[in-house]
């Protein structure tokens, strides 16, 4: 819209005042459909890796440092520091922690809330409300908001995980509180890997968990997962994501963590998922295969190891380039958060049979 100089300069004033028109933002607050800050975006396992080990010789975790880890910068978020600016997406802060042999994450507890994936690595354990629970490769491991949670490596290599936390949300709500334990790490007051194996019956629980708890099962074993996913392989996969499951609390169905959603899925060999998108917005992190997602029109590749960001409402289909190999995407996103609010929509792409024309290739940085 074209304004006159003097009403220019009349906002101009209003601004100085502290004061602004409706008249001339209106449509940049009522937009037609989402418009993500975020982008979609890639990082290599290369990148990461590469600056972790060098973070591994400038610093030790213990003295001071509480964790060793490197999140994930969105692009379209810089100018949003220190709030929005550790997101990889508008609500979803991640990154890659390393824990050497002999190291301990000392514990604390806060109102964000935390869900970790283990990358590789055998070792470590984690402490979550006095439970101390084994990492291994695949395994993906819960911190609801206020739970007191430290990790320690016991073996003889580097631990690599993904952590993903709220934080862009609670900062942005301000909202954000968090207590240091006493003592580097909390006392123990169950058996080890408690709660997964009061679990190993599957889809049964024990009746003491009728009652929902906000984290009746706070480590989802790898086996378990792969074992779920490939009972559903049996049948067609599903159009837009593969085989795909979610990782739920058993004692009141929800998202596992609070508010923080997360998935595994399988590309089966030469999968070529069709395109859709929706509010809520994910980070993926390639656990194993190759492959890649169209986002907006954009080709994004990746390989085991890399991490992507899928802002809201960006359409995105996801591709398996291996005749032979599966591919296997964790993800991690914000449903909850939209579910609860009422703002989720989903809707699927209609046109050139369902595929987006690709119109680039990202090349990301190594």
């Amino acid at each position: 819209m074209n304004f006159s100089k003097e009403l220019q300069q009349f906002h101009e004033r209003l601004e100085e005042q502290n004061l602004g028109p409706l008249w001339a933002s209106i449509h940049d607050l009522n937009t037609i459909e989402p418009k993500a800050k975020p982008i979609p975006y890639l990082w290599k396992r290369e990148l990461i890796e590469r600056n972790l080990e060098e973070a591994e010789h400038l610093l030790e975790v213990g003295n001071g440092l509480d964790r060793r880890a490197l999140f994930l910068i969105n692009p379209g978020m810089k100018d949003l520091k220190p709030v929005g600016w550790g997101g990889a997406t508008q609500t979803l802060y991640a990154a890659v922690q390393a824990v050497r042999p002999g190291e301990v994450a000392p514990a604390h507890r806060h109102t964000t809330t935390a869900v970790r994936f283990v990358m590789k690595g055998q070792g470590a354990y984690g402490r979550v409300n006095g439970e101390k629970f084994a990492f291994e490769p695949g395994d993906y491991l819960i911190t609801p908001t206020w739970t007191w949670h430290d990790h320690t490596n016991l073996g003889n290599e580097t631990v690599y995980w993904m952590d993903c936390l709220d934080s862009p949300f609670t900062m942005y709500l301000n909202v954000c509180f968090t207590e240091f334990y006493p003592e580097k790490q909390q006392k123990l007051l169950v058996p080890d890997d408690y709660s997964t194996k009061r679990y190993q019956g599957g889809m049964i629980r024990p009746i003491s968990d009728r009652e929902p708890s906000i984290a009746p099962l706070g480590r989802y074993k790898w086996d378990f997962t792969k074992k779920g996913i490939e009972g559903l392989s049996q049948f067609a996969p599903d159009p837009y994501d593969g085989f795909a499951m979610e990782y739920i609390n058993p004692s009141n169905g929800k998202d596992a963590n609070d508010r923080i959603g997360a998935r595994m899925q399988m590309l089966p060999p030469k999968f070529s998922g069709k395109a859709h998108r929706h509010v809520h917005s994910n980070v993926y992190h390639v656990y194993k295969g190759s492959g890649y997602t169209i986002m907006n029109g954009v080709r994004f590749d990746w390989s085991e190891g890399d991490f992507f960001a899928l802002p809201a409402w960006t359409w995105h289909e996801h591709v398996n380039v291996s005749a032979a190999d599966e591919a296997w995407l964790f993800s991690t996103n914000d449903l909850p958060i939209m579910e609860a609010f009422g703002f989720e929509r989903v809707e699927a792409y209609e046109e050139n049979g369902g595929y987006q024309p690709i119109k680039e290739i990202f090349q990301p940085l190594i």
